[in-house]
């Protein structure tokens, strides 16, 4: 049997994932991790984006909000703000969450909600990326 990486994709909420996989890509905060099995440890900050598992061939796609990567030889665990399936964003929600924080940015605002705003505007953008994505893949 081929090595793979047990996955785990978690928030408070509950378990999003569990599964195996031979290839995983997370969205760091210095930019995409890829994870092969056997990968050196490693714990680092999520930024918004979108979670690629691949498996045999097939892939699955999650958003999340930001949170934790840890990497075992063997293992995977995303420790998610808050995740959802590719399939399950709702793409209208986004749009609307991405106008909203626009517009706040367009606004005078203190530093923090400077910082809300913008960090809502970059969550929103990776559910619409992820959404788009998934949409092309299906034509």
């Amino acid at each position: 049997m081929a090595d793979k990486l047990h996955v785990d994709i978690v928030t408070v909420e509950g378990r999003r994932y569990k599964g195996d996989a031979d290839f995983v890509v997370a969205p760091g905060s210095e930019g995409e991790l890829g994870v092969l099995p056997r990968h050196i440890p490693l714990l680092t900050p999520l930024a918004p984006g979108s979670v690629k598992v691949r498996n045999d061939g097939e892939e699955q796609f999650f958003f999340v909000s930001g949170g934790f990567l840890e990497v075992r030889p063997d293992q995977v665990t995303v420790l998610a703000d808050s995740a959802e399936r590719a399939d399950d964003i709702d793409e209208a929600r986004a749009e609307e969450a991405r106008r909203r924080a626009e517009s706040l940015l367009q606004q005078k605002l203190s530093d923090a909600d400077q910082a809300a705003a913008t960090t809502a505007l970059a969550r929103a953008e990776a559910r619409l990326r992820l959404a788009e994505l998934r949409r092309r893949r299906r034509v």
